[in-house]
């Protein structure tokens, strides 16, 4: 731990799950001396005061925005715009802007233009989280052995980059570098399908007959489970997610399509050989999952 913070203030803009959970980081290690968020939701600032998350929060921008060292805008992808513009006007130069987006094209897009001249903006993704959200949802530890993605545009600025890249490894997070795009490619197959799919798995059961979905319920076996935790997500999160990496997403829905009509034929005429052949390829994959300690 430093004898000094590496911010004097830091101001968290929506104070849900992933930046009550950065707070909880950031006071552990000291890492600011003054904590302020920002939020439309007056009650989410009172809960977030009250757990001692941070010393102030306002729905008022002016009151907490102006004069922080590095600013993390924790909202969904498509209110990214309205949010930048809203802080424009308070944004100090030399402050560090930095975002949680799942989709950094989009980010970059709607929140670029809307950052002035002088202030550091630097994209970045924390590959973290749970189905719940809201201040009173942080999680202690949450980022530790995690990656934290950071999409640095062209002329970034090496300290501004190097002060953010600091404070992830210092709260645990193992730091990548990556282009937007690839970014963004790269999470529709890790990350968006996956929880696409749980949608569609979860919307199917939805859909089944009274008696026949209450024994789904009943006997819920963990694999379905899982899909109903992770189909507990934030919807407006994941609507944004959706809409704004469409290609990325489309393209990887029929990539998956034909392998799932290729398991589809093999399980119709009886094709064990592909079956097992293919299960024995994915299951290499959960080992890699394991080895890397991302399980």
């Amino acid at each position: 731990m430093s004898a000094e913070p590496l911010f004097e203030t830091v101001c968290l803009v929506g104070i849900g799950h992933i930046c009550s959970s950065l707070a909880l980081a950031l006071r552990r290690h000291s890492l600011a001396r003054r904590l302020v968020a920002f939020d439309i939701d007056p009650d989410a600032c009172r809960i977030a005061v009250e757990m001692g998350l941070v010393d102030i929060a306002s729905t008022d921008p002016a009151e907490v925005v102006p004069g922080a060292g590095l600013v993390v805008i924790g909202v969904p992808v498509g209110a990214m715009k309205g949010v930048g513009e809203t802080l424009a006007p308070h944004l100090t130069p030399g402050t560090i802007v930095t975002d949680t987006g799942s989709v950094k094209q989009a980010v970059v897009r709607d929140l670029g233009p809307a950052i002035p001249v002088g202030v550091h903006f630097i994209p970045g993704h924390p590959i973290a989280g749970t189905e719940f959200s809201g201040p009173a949802s942080a999680v202690e530890g949450l980022f530790i052995g995690r990656w934290q993605i950071l999409t640095p545009l062209p002329g970034t600025d090496p300290a501004a980059l190097e002060r953010l890249t600091t404070l992830w490894q210092t709260i645990g997070s193992n730091v990548e570098l990556m282009e937007p795009c690839h970014h963004d490619r790269v999470l529709a197959i890790t990350s968006h399908l996956p929880h696409l799919i749980a949608y569609t798995i979860v919307g199917t059961a939805s859909d089944l007959e009274g008696h026949l979905q209450q024994e789904v319920i009943k006997f819920s076996a963990s694999g379905f489970r899982d899909f109903t935790r992770i189909a507990a997500s934030d919807p407006v999160m994941w609507r944004d997610i959706f809409l704004n990496n469409r290609e990325a997403v489309l393209e990887v829905i029929q990539r998956f399509t034909e392998d799932l009509t290729a398991l589809q034929r093999a399980i119709r005429w009886g094709e064990g050989e592909i079956l097992q052949e293919k299960f024995t390829e994915t299951r290499a994959i959960r080992r890699a999952i394991i080895d890397a300690r991302q399980a």
